[in-house]
């Protein structure tokens, strides 16, 4: 009996690297021979191929891939038609979204997007400029660019509209940001006939909520301490949760252990609140997942 099998699209370049720490991390280990697009996975069940994301959408939408992951902005520029099964919030830089923005020389006249009737533009990102332009009655020139946009202005364009996480990059080549065009985020996306059959959904399902629980555990870490129990009621008061913490008896009597699951970000001022209120033995460790 021929064992069924589940093509997913996994996006190559600057969102490989993460993706393959993220699948890594929800349990799925991939392996890549550098000179093949066909990366090896534990899961007999799937078949890995490595593609730009610009291309995924349309692989997907045709049915060549059941699936895939790419972002919001080359959804939206394909118009392809697909199920968007889960946001999956994560970047080159970190859990952050991408954004397209326009941008113009730091010396330009330019100030809006009203500024620019008349102008040229370049972009990769063609069909999402030009819609952003016509909802805002403005006519310009749009030309697809091949990269290196950032070097284009003032030169060879008046303005690009150029995607970006931390804006270094524009700040380098003298450019200022003037609008936002849309934020983008990676989306798991699913051809719809793939999506109706009901192992592969069962197989989408499983993928997406491991992939989404190895993202939330990225914003979160345990955190272990003990308390005497007359200063409880202080120590719950300071800690945010995803449910109640977990509290323990310890040998000695008086005492109890606490443990929760906390943002990242808030352990630098919450560890030293803890210990004013006599919190002792307090450990913070990582977490791989969190399945809600």
């Amino acid at each position: 009996m021929t064992m069924q099998k589940f093509k997913l699209g996994l996006p190559a370049g600057s969102l490989q690297k993460s993706t393959i720490e993220m699948f890594k991390k929800a349990g799925y280990n991939i392996s890549l021979n550098e000179r093949s697009y066909f990366p090896y996975i534990d899961d007999e069940e799937i078949d890995c191929t490595l593609i730009r994301a610009q291309e995924i959408p349309r692989y997907v939408e045709s049915g060549v891939l059941d699936a895939g992951i790419s972002g919001k902005d080359w959804i939206t520029e394909l118009s392809a038609d697909v199920v968007e099964v889960a946001e999956l919030t994560y970047s080159k830089e970190g859990l952050k979204p991408v954004k397209l923005v326009l941008a113009v020389p730091n010396d330009s006249e330019i100030k809006t997007v009203k500024d620019l009737q008349g102008k040229k533009i370049a972009t990769e990102l063609v069909e999402v400029t030009r819609a952003y332009l016509k909802r805002h009655n403005v006519e310009a020139e749009i030309e697809f660019s091949w990269g290196a946009t950032e070097v284009k202005p003032p030169t060879l364009v008046d303005a690009i509209a150029e995607l970006t996480e931390t804006g270094r990059s524009l700040k380098a080549n003298n450019l200022r940001i003037i609008e936002t065009i849309l934020e983008s985020t990676p989306r798991f996306i699913v051809n719809k006939e793939s999506w109706q059959e009901s192992w592969k959904k069962k197989k989408i399902e499983q993928i997406v909520t491991l992939l989404k629980g190895a993202l939330l555990a990225e914003q979160k870490v345990g955190l272990k301490l003990n308390i005497n129990k007359e200063n409880l009621s202080k120590v719950l008061s300071l800690l945010p949760a995803l449910r109640k913490p977990t509290i323990s008896e310890l040998h000695e009597e008086s005492w109890v252990a606490v443990e929760t699951v906390i943002d990242e970000k808030t352990v630098r001022d919450l560890v030293y609140k803890l210990k004013e209120v006599g919190a002792e033995g307090i450990i913070e460790y990582d977490l791989r997942k969190i399945i809600p």
